[in-house]
């Protein structure tokens, strides 16, 4: 049923007809186009829906549309056209990174803001008054940093005046709800699209009838998306879809659906698929399981459900005999054991999505994605279609963290749809198939054994690990140790178990927060058993010349210094003090090129890169506008469109290593190219402009006196003269030299000289009786060279911290193991960190030691992460005297630990 509505909604009267089932959400969005407000948890939890309602913030998911009758709404396009001094302060502070929760914390922010300043003035709140007023929302990001301090300043009265300088570039359009992302986009005769999904772990499909769906008043399409196996392996796998004029229609249609299944048996879960007699997922000899890494697929063997071991071990053999011979002779510098993490989603707020439309053969698609280039280059090959044909826009994208990194489903879904309705078509996926089908961190098992020494570095190393990424393969986990920590006798061998749940898929830093959780924990048994500084024993162990500066840093700081000896302290509340070292390989795409250019007297950049919040545009922007002595609003930049010339995939901290010295390759060529077009001799360049014969230019004045003209380069090489640094798979010999070239063809990404590196030090306290554990304060040491900006960067770090926390202390899907089924129903049950477990974060960056890279500079977003998890987990340890070996470290396992 239904019935008509008046409402007035920033300004404008609206006389709308609406179901008795309709959200206030859908309505803002569907029917008035007001984008800004974001769908996420549907549950009120996240409150990126926020609204005024009648100047009250309220979850728009959670309020019936009927209930707006008679009410003034204002949505986040209602303020202005002025910014708020909320929304100057956001832009200033960097409280933002993709953007998608943005809107919905500034509304709230605007409405405690104008009641703080009414009731106090300018004075200014407390960190923990402006936690309290936006404890209703969340940022995956983890922007919660520069989003407190934002509130603060404003409320100060710090940004009552002019607007301020935007470290990035698109903050405007993103605070005042402007941003249009995949899952906002609205085009005439657009359709939308549902997925029928399989509600079996293990089935054949005997019989799938589109006809009664198609029957449907309003449906325009439905389509079988199986392949000729005619067999799924998951709950959730994809079976069918259609498109209809709303997506309650279609909602409908699905449910019309014939589908006869014949259910086959079924392995749930890593321990019933090791079982003997377990169900095989795969059989045959040429086993089709999909990669759930980044990397290359290595060559395994299979044992029933286990493929590997992939090995990445130098001598290995030798590192088992002298383990071997230090357990029989209970050599107390043995330290093994077994450590378990669990499935980390990335739960990134903008949800998978895609609008497909065909026009004339030609194929265009807005989709959420970290690879608009190399989507475009699977889509054609998926579909049979030129390259030229197809094109992929990525206008914004709400976050990633490795989960759309590939053409996914919904993507063909809508194509599909769209190619047979013959209009557009748009799928977005629901929060729940968010957390059950679009990809997770594989859980997985660690048996580690370290012999360590008196002095000097590890004897030997082993570590066997074994991932559980459901259907999918290809972890690297214990050939992560290889990198950090050298010793003469090292076996890595990583096993995938494949099973009948959802696959894995790479997330930030793919397999090393693993890694370093037990790798790290067992570096901090060593030196306790040797009553051993921990930072000191790792300055013995790593001889990384960078990574030994931040052990050094680190042992200066007044929280290191200050911490109490393990398991000294008694009472309810323990505090303790942890530190993990984390590192990550510096590798740039080769297959890249940015464009720089005039264009009726304006610079430009451009290239087929994405931005999901990590800074991309900014980075561009700041890096040609400096080479010609301009601010970066100076520079449109020209990303998020796969017509570009081919841009990098924001994935694995390639991105920055690739764009920027590519750029400043073409700004070189452009300068070159302005002097020869204005005709100017003996010319001189620098940063400022143009010294010539007749005088001096600036830049400004020469690109608008120029005529259009563009130069592009591709991703130049490093300058191995500059640096001794060896690279990271120098000393892994044939294995090493085989993973550069499967990283070279498969993913046309070098392997560059020097590592990376981060150093965590954690201070947390422990409840003893209820079994929580609170994070008070992180410093980070971040080693990645120049920073190239350096407000996005230190917010990319605060975010991988906040990450890194979720991931040591709440975040765990849960699976019912006897049918498939993802428990984990929404953002009410998957716990990620909000804005009051935020600590103090502390970040220093070490900006030397890549000066052989064009620019100075490599990534750090998988840095940021990789070592926090351990860091935690080593300060229970220090406070308590229990070692955690499972994650997340939950209340529960705390306090049977104790007990």
């Amino acid at each position: 049923m239904s019935e008509q509505i008046g409402i007035s909604v920033n300004g404008q009267a609206h006389e709308i007809d609406v179901r008795d089932d309709e959200s206030a959400v859908e309505v803002l969005r569907e029917r008035l186009g007001l984008t800004g407000t974001k769908l996420v948890c549907g549950e009120g939890v996240c409150g990126a829906c926020t609204v005024l309602v009648d100047g009250v913030p309220l979850a728009s998911c959670l309020l019936p549309a009927t209930a707006l009758d008679g009410r003034t709404v204002t949505t986040i396009e209602g303020f202005g056209p002025e910014l708020h001094p909320v929304q100057r302060a956001f832009v200033a502070n960097d409280a933002l990174q993709c953007g998608y929760c943005t809107p919905g914390f500034v509304v709230e922010a605007i409405a405690f803001h104008d009641r703080w300043r009414s009731e106090r003035g300018t004075e200014e709140p407390t960190r923990e008054d402006v936690i309290a007023a936006l404890a209703g929302h969340l940022c995956r990001c983890g922007a919660y940093v520069g989003i407190i301090a934002a509130v603060r300043d404003a409320c100060a009265g710090r940004f009552d005046a002019a607007d301020p300088p935007a470290p990035r570039v698109e903050a405007r359009v993103k605070v005042t709800g402007r941003a249009i992302y995949t899952a906002d986009v609205r085009q005439d005769g657009q359709l939308e699209g549902v997925i029928l999904r399989s509600p079996h772990a293990h089935a054949r499909v005997l019989l799938l009838d589109l006809d009664a769906a198609r029957a449907v008043d309003g449906v325009r399409a439905a389509v079988d998306l199986l392949d000729d196996e005619r067999v799924v392996r998951y709950v959730g796998q994809e079976v069918a879809a259609v498109a209809a004029v709303d997506r309650s229609t279609a909602e409908q249609a699905v449910e019309r659906i014939a589908v006869e299944y014949d259910s086959l048996p079924a392995a749930i879960g890593m321990e019933a698929a090791r079982d003997s007699g377990a169900p095989q997922v795969y059989t045959g000899l040429r086993r089709r399981a999909p990669s759930s890494a980044e990397g290359p697929l290595f060559p395994a063997r299979w044992r029933g459900n286990v493929r590997g071991p992939s090995s990445f071990s130098k001598r290995g053999r030798a590192a088992r005999r002298l383990l071997t011979q230090a357990r029989a002779d209970g050599d107390p510098l043995l330290v093994e054991g077994r450590w378990r993490t669990a499935a980390q989603v990335h739960t990134a707020f903008e949800p998978h999505a895609c609008v497909a439309r065909w026009d004339d053969g030609s194929l265009q698609a807005h989709v959420s994605t970290q690879a608009a280039a190399h989507l475009a280059h699977q889509i054609a090959e998926r579909f049979e279609l030129p390259e030229e044909r197809v094109r992929v826009i990525a206008e914004h994208v709400g976050g990633g963290f490795g989960a759309k990194l590939a053409l996914t489903q919904e993507i063909v879904a809508a194509i599909e749809l769209a190619r047979a309705a013959r209009a557009p078509v748009r799928v977005v996926l629901g929060r729940h198939e968010e957390l059950a089908v679009a990809g997770y961190r594989p859980p997985a098992e660690l048996d580690l054994a370290l012999l360590a020494s008196r002095s000097g570095g590890l004897r030997a190393l082993s570590v066997r690990a074994h991932a559980d990424s459901g259907v999918a393969v290809g972890s690297s986990i214990a050939a992560l140790c290889r990198f950090i920590y050298p010793a003469p006798a090292i076996e890595l061998l990583d096993h995938d178990v494949v099973n009948h749940m959802p696959p894995g898929k790479p997330f930030r830093g793919p397999g090393a927060p693993v890694a370093a959780w037990a790798l790290e924990q067992a570096v901090d048994e060593a030196a306790h058993r040797l009553g051993e500084d921990p930072l000191a024993l790792r300055r013995r162990l790593d001889p990384d010349p960078l990574r030994q500066r931040l052990y050094e840093r680190a042992q200066g700081l007044d929280v290191w210094r200050g911490r109490s000896q393990t398991g000294s302290q008694s009472g309810r509340f323990r505090r303790g003090v942890g530190v993990a070292a984390g590192n990550w390989v510096y590798v740039y795409q080769l297959d890249c090129t940015v464009e720089v250019g005039i264009e009726g007297g304006r610079l430009f950049v451009a290239t087929a890169t994405q931005d999901m919040g990590t800074g991309s545009r900014s980075v561009l922007a700041d890096v040609v506008g400096r080479a010609f002595g301009l601010e970066s609003a100076d520079v449109e930049v020209r990303i998020g469109d796969s017509r570009q010339l081919r841009g990098p995939t924001s994935g694995g901290s390639r991105t920055t290593a690739t764009i920027v010295p590519a750029a400043l390759e073409a700004v070189a060529r452009l300068r070159a190219q302005i002097v020869q077009a204005l005709g100017l001799r003996d010319a001189r360049e620098d940063d400022t402009g143009i010294r010539h014969a007749a005088g001096s230019i600036s830049w400004k004045e020469a690109i608008a006196s120029a005529p259009d003209v563009t130069a592009v380069a591709d991703r130049p090489g490093d300058d191995h003269t500059a640096s001794n640094a060896a690279g990271p798979l120098a000393g892994a010999g044939p294995a090493g030299a085989v993973m550069r070239w499967a990283m070279r063809r498969s993913m046309t990404l070098e392997v560059g000289r020097g590592s990376t590196g981060a150093v965590h030090v954690s201070e947390i306290e422990v409840d003893t009786m209820l079994g929580k554990v609170r994070v008070l304060r992180v410093a980070a040491g971040v080693a990645a060279g120049r920073i190239a900006a350096p407000a996005l960067a230190r917010s990319q770090c605060y975010g991988g911290v906040i990450q890194g926390i979720g991931y040591g202390l709440y975040e765990q899907r849960q699976a019912d193991t006897r049918d498939g089924l993802v428990l984990t129903a929404g953002l009410e049950d998957y716990r990620i960190p909000g804005i009051g477990d935020v600590p103090e974060i502390d970040i220093h960056f070490m900006e030397d030691g890549f000066e052989h890279v064009p620019g100075g500079g490599v990534g750090l977003g998988e840095l940021s992460t990789i070592a926090v998890a351990a860091s935690v987990g080593n300060a229970v340890y220090n406070a308590t005297g229990w070692r955690p070996r499972e994650l997340p470290i939950r209340p529960d396992r705390l306090v049977a630990g104790l007990s």
